[in-house]
């Protein structure tokens, strides 16, 4: 090493004045100062819920009350938030770049993405019989049919 080096590190003292000694003992460098959280899977092993009366509350039968916030609604497509739906589909949509993706999708694919999220809807579908009487698909109630 050069000298100046060596003379450099004799000069710097070993605690500096600044620097309370006692939080320095209190806590050394890699101890954290915070609370330990424990994780619940640490807490369901270490609980005996067999011991336990039923109707006192424990981690294994934790509930919480609803939410006061409306549910957040995603775009079917990208994922972002949704505040738009498209009336004929009524799948959810972020921007109108979308919207135009979404008309221009078949209805089985509308379908398909709408079951993704438990929103199936079963669309109207009409069905020939002999060419002069159509019926509903979700009602099968006939009608009929004037050209």
């Amino acid at each position: 090493m050069e000298p100046e080096v060596v003379k450099a590190e004799a000069v710097l003292p070993l605690t500096l004045p600044f620097k309370k000694v006692q939080m320095a003992d209190k806590y050394p460098k890699g101890q954290s100062r915070g609370r330990q959280w424990k994780h619940l899977r640490n807490l369901l092993q270490g609980a005996d819920a067999s011991s336990l009366p039923p109707d006192r509350p424990n981690y294994l039968n934790i509930q919480s009350p609803p939410s006061i916030y409306p549910p957040k609604r995603y775009c079917d497509i990208t994922g972002f938030e949704a505040p738009y739906v498209d009336p004929r589909t009524k799948l959810r949509y972020a921007d109108p770049e979308v919207f135009k993706q979404i008309r221009m999708l078949p209805d089985d694919y509308v379908q398909k993405y709408l079951a993704l999220r438990n929103a199936a809807v079963t669309w109207p579908v009409l069905i020939a019989d002999n060419g002069s009487m159509y019926e509903d698909f979700v009602g099968m109630i006939p009608c009929s049919f004037s050209s």
